[in-house]
This record gives C-alpha cells, sequence and structure tokens, in this order.
C-alpha cells in the first residue's frame, strides 16, 4: 500500500478508497473545476467517482478491478491536486 504517499497528497484513505472535498467560490467555478479533471480522467482512461452540490466536489478514487488504491489512482490524485492549486477554492 502507498500510505505514506496519499497522506502527502492530503486525500483521506477509507473502505480501500481515496477521498476528498474542494470547495469554490461558487458553482460555476466548482464546474469549471470538474471539467477539468474530467479532461485528465480521460487521458489516464481513470475516472474518479463523484459528487458535486453548488460550490462543492467530493471525489472518491480507488481501482475497482483491483479491489483498492494502485500507483494510477495515487498518480489522478497527484494531478487533481494540481488542477486545484490553480483554481479559487475556498477552504
Amino acid at each position: 500500500m502507498f500510505f505514506g504517499e496519499y497522506e502527502s497528497l492530503n486525500w483521506r484513505f477509507q473502505d480501500s478508497q481515496l477521498q476528498k472535498t474542494f470547495k469554490f467560490q461558487d458553482f460555476s467555478e466548482a464546474f469549471a473545476f470538474m471539467t477539468k479533471v474530467a479532461a485528465i480522467a480521460e487521458e489516464l482512461d481513470h475516472h474518479p467517482d463523484w459528487f458535486n452540490s453548488w460550490d462543492t466536489v467530493e471525489i472518491t478514487v480507488t481501482n475497482h478491478e483491483a479491489g483498492g488504491i494502485t500507483e494510477i489512482d495515487l498518480y489522478l490524485c497527484k494531478r487533481i491536486n494540481e488542477t486545484a492549486k490553480n483554481e479559487q477554492i475556498r477552504n
């Protein structure tokens, strides 16, 4: 398992999944972030589960085939974090 790596990414590990919540100024910013993450997911052919409610985006990452976290999950989380740094997050 990659415990040290996911902790350094500031994602929460629960039920063999990595989870993180992002808050934005409004719905438009949250949706723009989701659009950017969707492009990354397509590029990697690895797609997160997520939920959006107005200014909040909750993302869950896991590898369903492997039954847990793999290197591609960590890489996706890293790319999501990099994208979030360029957005106006309200935490």
